[in-house]
C-alpha cells in the first residue's frame, strides 16, 4: 500500500502494481475475493439463491466474517439446494443453532428456509435469476472515492420491495445493493481499480 492510497478513499495501489478499492487491498482473503469473485455475474438459480442468502446473514456484520464462513454456510445449507432447504423443519434449525462455524440468528435461519420456499414460488413465473437482473439500471455509478459509493438505489429499493412481496425476508435496500454490487448488476469499482468493468455488464 502506498501513500496515494486510503487518506482520501481513492483506489489504492498494492504492492503487486495494481489499483483496487481501498477494502480489497491488502493481501489476504479479502484481496482474492475481490480480484477474482466481487462484482462477477454468476449463474443459475442456486449461485444466485446462495448469494442472497449470505447478503442476509451479513446484515449488521462485517463480510469477512461472512467469507470465512461460507463453507460452513454451504455444508450445513446442502450448497443451497433450494429444494432440500425448503423442506428444513424446527429440528434442522435448532441443528444450525447450536452449530457455531456459522451466524447463529435464528430470525436468519428462518429465513432462509422461507426464501427457498418462496424461491421455489418464483419459478412458476420467471424464477429468481431473471428476476434479479430485471432491475438492472440504466447506468451504473462511477465512484472515484468510497464516499462517493452509494449503499442503495432506486432499484435496490424497487427489488427489495418486489421480494417482500413474493414472502422473502432479509432483503431490505441496503442488502439488495450489496447482492447487486456482488453480482455485478451494478458496477461501483472505484474508476481507477484495475477492476473497473471486469464483469463484462459495464463499460469500464
Amino acid at each position: 500500500m502506498t501513500e496515494d492510497s486510503a487518506f482520501d478513499g481513492g483506489a489504492v495501489l498494492g504492492d503487486d502494481g495494481l489499483r483496487r478499492t481501498p477494502w480489497g487491498a491488502a493481501a489476504g482473503m479479502m484481496r482474492d475475493y475481490y480480484d477474482t469473485e466481487w462484482g462477477m455475474p454468476v449463474s443459475g438459480e442456486r449461485a444466485h439463491f446462495e448469494r442472497l442468502c449470505l447478503e442476509g446473514f451479513q446484515a449488521g456484520l462485517s463480510w469477512a466474517t461472512i467469507l470465512r464462513k461460507r463453507e460452513a454456510f454451504r455444508e450445513v445449507f446442502v450448497d443451497f439446494d433450494v429444494d432440500q432447504i425448503a423442506t428444513f423443519g424446527p429440528h434442522d434449525v435448532e441443528r444450525l443453532m447450536g452449530d457455531a462455524r456459522i451466524v447463529r440468528n435464528r430470525a436468519k435461519i428462518d429465513a432462509t428456509i422461507t426464501n427457498a420456499q418462496a424461491t421455489i414460488a418464483l419459478r412458476e413465473d420467471v424464477g429468481l435469476e431473471t428476476f434479479l437482473w430485471s432491475y438492472k439500471p440504466a447506468d451504473t455509478p462511477h465512484p472515484k472515492t468510497i464516499a462517493e459509493v452509494p449503499t442503495t438505489s432506486p432499484e435496490s429499493i424497487a427489488l427489495s420491495k418486489a421480494l417482500r412481496t413474493r414472502g422473502y425476508r432479509f432483503v431490505g435496500p441496503t442488502t439488495m445493493f450489496a447482492l447487486m454490487e456482488a453480482i455485478g448488476i451494478v458496477d461501483t469499482h472505484l474508476v481507477d481499480s484495475y477492476r473497473r468493468g471486469a464483469s463484462g455488464v459495464w463499460p469500464s
